[in-house]
């Protein structure tokens, strides 16, 4: 047996040789007589390309690159399948292999920067509230500009929000309109924002006009049709939805553990047939009536009863039986599953109110998922695994449920909880596509304050800015600038400012003091100043106006900054103390002078006082360390109204300070030390220090608060009573016994 299996394969061997040799010995004859004839004709001048020259042959052969916008035109011998002629007719699709490298000229970006363009209006053109309130918002951020040759992005005036044709907001004509634009330019370097797409029965993606090379800012936009790098997914929010600020989350307190009444819930519509109508009408089999809640109801449509089954009735009756606002703020999870599209209000709605929002939308592009981590504030479910949910999520520990809830506070007050905030992170994610040398990284995004705060323009190491220090492993600065805003003139070596540089530049922690020269007199000569053991370096000031204090100049080199008015007291111990503790809360300000906001009921405004109370919201720069980055951000974020304002007062500069630095790290001031007098009482009349005195400074800043609460949005100063002291500070101990002994005795 085993002979014959060795003459078997030895026979099939020699077989499959000779048939090899027999066929390549043809290819190789053929190959030689055309090389033959190739010669030939080469000798006697008459050397043409022949058609089958030899080379390998393909089964299909290779196609010359042609750009994506010329497929259509294309020989029709090409075979395309029938969907990808849909594909092709349907204007969402036309574009659909853009990106940023394909489909935006970023030379337009160069020159000026990052600035946005909105078309001016149309007569006679109607536009839909929630479209204007976007408007607003770009016409009011730092990246807009009124001249289209300065612009990077174009916005359309045109309302795109709703493009279902059902809808009384639906625009009609807009595919002409669109056209006729003289800078159009095929969409390129355009932005289209779009709420609601398609109509029924299937209310596809389609805009219902050619976008060409536009990027979409889009709600319940699918993975399918997502174009990665080009277009930007946006929360689906309502007309009711706030323009500025927006509300805070509901989030008070970070309770252990942090299980509430009920486990899961969801309440909306339940729809009978159709899109999207799978889902919800599975939600009774996981619903038990005790911590899981799942409502819905067939009471919607003007032809509802027609359609009603079996279980209407009864899905009617217990819907209606509890509050949805209270189900919200008394449950651990709340179900968003798709609707007709596959964005739903209820996502917002879960965030705001702490709810961990378990995801039930198949394909859908979560909004900003280029930079937002949505695995550590949400649960991202399957349609088809319904039934694994509520164990799903019995099974995440409360830890992780805490730090779930944490993140939608976070996600929600940083990114979602206005209209504003919705364009601007639309805005910012586009410009760091654009200059990919100085983007925000994953970090930025999902740590507080978030990417709209942290400006990428500013540094590119995080450990340039205040909030990252423990995430790097950093220490705090060990020094600090001394900033002095000086206003009058020179005349004795008895005035306070000289007084106070003194005592600033004894400080163990003082690197260099800046003399900010904003008086109308002439500089004085350096023999003037006193000698110090820290360089003294004096600046002028070039406009010699109130918000020239915080501009971010190049000769403060180190991150702390003690900003001083001239006229403040304060010994060195205090200012060895103050840096001690700015250095435990390196994001906040910290300070001597403290004030304080309050609710006016019978004006209906905000109010603002000086009393003597424990209770403040702000800590004056007269007197106070912060980081050099909110020079930075006073500068370039805040708009150049406010700015404009405080320097036609000459005043509320401090308040608008704390205005921004609460606004970006949601936390109060922090004060030190209890001292009535910061201020030298023995200045001039004739100064302009003695502003203090003038019966109008006050009735000015309380104006000023108002001001500024309209620009934000809300009110963003945090009342505080916390104020921190030495260590046996007014204690009756052996005065030897205490580090900072020299503050009890002023």
């Amino acid at each position: 047996m085993q002979a014959k299996k060795r003459y078997f394969i030895l026979l099939s061997a020699g077989s499959c040789l000779a048939l090899l040799f027999y066929f390549g010995g043809l290819q190789f004859r053929a190959s030689r007589s055309h090389s033959r004839r190739e010669e030939h004709s080469r000798r006697n001048g008459l050397h043409h390309p022949s058609p089958d020259h030899f080379w390998p042959r393909f089964p299909d052969a290779l196609r010359p690159f042609v750009p994506w916008d010329q497929l259509e035109n294309e020989d029709s011998s090409v075979h395309i399948s029938p969907r990808q002629k849909r594909d092709a007719n349907s204007s969402i699709y036309k574009g659909k292999k853009c990106r940023m490298e394909s489909c935006f000229d970023f030379t337009l970006c160069k020159k000026n920067g990052f600035k946005v363009y909105v078309y001016p209006q149309q007569k006679g053109e109607k536009i839909a509230e929630s479209y204007q309130n976007i408007l607003a918002a770009i016409e009011g951020s730092r990246f807009y500009t009124s001249d289209p040759s300065q612009a990077c992005l174009f916005v359309l005036s045109l309302d795109t929000l709703d493009r279902d044709q059902l809808s009384p907001q639906y625009v009609h004509n807009l595919r002409s309109k669109v056209q006729s634009l003289h800078l159009w330019n095929s969409g390129r370097n355009h932005l289209i924002f779009n709420l609601y797409s398609g109509t029924w029965p299937d209310y596809t993606e389609d805009v219902g006009f050619d976008i060409g090379q536009a990027m979409l800012a889009k709600a319940s936009i699918s993975t399918e049709n997502f174009r990665p790098n080009f277009d930007v997914s946006i929360p689906l929010f309502s007309k009711d939805h706030p323009r500025t600020g927006g509300e805070r989350g509901f989030l008070k307190f970070n309770t252990i553990p942090p299980l509430r009444k009920y486990m899961l819930v969801f309440k909306g519509k339940r729809y009978l047939t159709g899109i999207g109508s799978d889902t919800r009408n599975a939600l009774y089999h996981v619903h038990n009536g005790e911590d899981v809640l799942l409502l819905t109801t067939c009471k919607h449509g003007k032809d509802w009863q027609k359609h009603k089954d079996s279980r209407c009735d009864r899905d009617n009756t217990e819907y209606e039986k509890y509050d949805y606002r209270e189900m919200l703020h008394n449950a651990t999870f709340c179900l968003v599953p798709r609707g007709r599209r596959l964005g739903s209000f209820r996502f917002l709605e879960a965030l705001q109110a702490a709810c961990v929002p378990v995801m039930l939308s198949n394909g859908w592009e979560l909004p900003f998922s280029e930079v937002i981590n949505w695995n550590q504030a949400a649960v991202i479910g399957d349609e088809r695994l319904l039934l694994q949910i509520p164990s799903t999520i019995r099974s995440i520990h409360q830890d992780k449920i805490l730090a779930l809830r944490q993140q939608t506070q976070f996600l929600w007050e940083a990114y979602f909880s206005s209209v504003e905030k919705i364009v601007l992170t639309t805005l910012e994610i586009i410009q760091d596509r654009i200059f990919k040398h100085i983007s925000r990284n994953s970090l930025i995004w999902n740590k507080h304050p978030g990417g709209l705060f942290v400006l990428p323009q500013y540094s590119s190491y995080l450990g340039d800015f205040p909030y990252y220090y423990a995430n790097l492993g950093l220490k705090p600065p060990s020094k600090f600038t001394a900033v002095i805003h000086a206003v009058t003139p020179l005349v004795s070596q008895s005035q306070p400012v000289l007084k106070l540089l003194v005592a600033a530049a004894r400080s163990q922690y003082c690197a260099q003091i800046i003399v900010l020269w904003n008086c109308d007199k002439p500089l004085p000569a350096k023999h003037r100043w006193p000698a110090t053991a820290v360089p003294v370096i004096v600046i002028e000031g070039e406009s010699k106006v109130m918000s020239s204090r915080f501009l971010p100049y190049d000769n403060i080199v180190t991150d702390a900054v003690l900003s001083l008015d001239e006229d403040t007291v304060l010994s060195t111990t205090e200012v060895d103390f103050a840096f001690t503790v700015w250095q435990s809360f390196p994001e906040r300000i910290v300070g001597y002078p403290a004030r304080s906001h309050f609710w006016d009921n019978s004006k209906e405004r905000w109010g603002y006082t000086s009393k003597w109370t424990n209770d403040y919201s702000m800590v004056l720069t007269g007197a106070a360390l912060y980081h050099k980055y909110y020079h930075y951000l006073y500068t370039h974020y805040l708009p150049a109204s406010l700015k404009n304002m405080v320097d036609q007062l000459a005043n509320c500069e401090d308040i608008l300070m704390n205005f921004l630095v609460s606004a970006v790290t949601k936390l109060p001031p922090i004060k030190v030390t209890q001292k009535k007098q910061y201020k030298e009482t023995m200045m001039g009349q004739t100064s302009r220090a003695s502003r203090w005195a003038d019966p109008d400074h006050f009735a000015q800043r309380q104006s000023c608060m108002n001001t500024f609460t309209s620009w934000f949005g809300y009110m963003p100063l945090i009342h505080s009573q916390m104020r921190l002291d030495p260590v046996l500070f007014k204690d009756q101990v052996s005065i030897l016994r205490k580090k900072y002994r020299d503050i009890e005795r002023l």
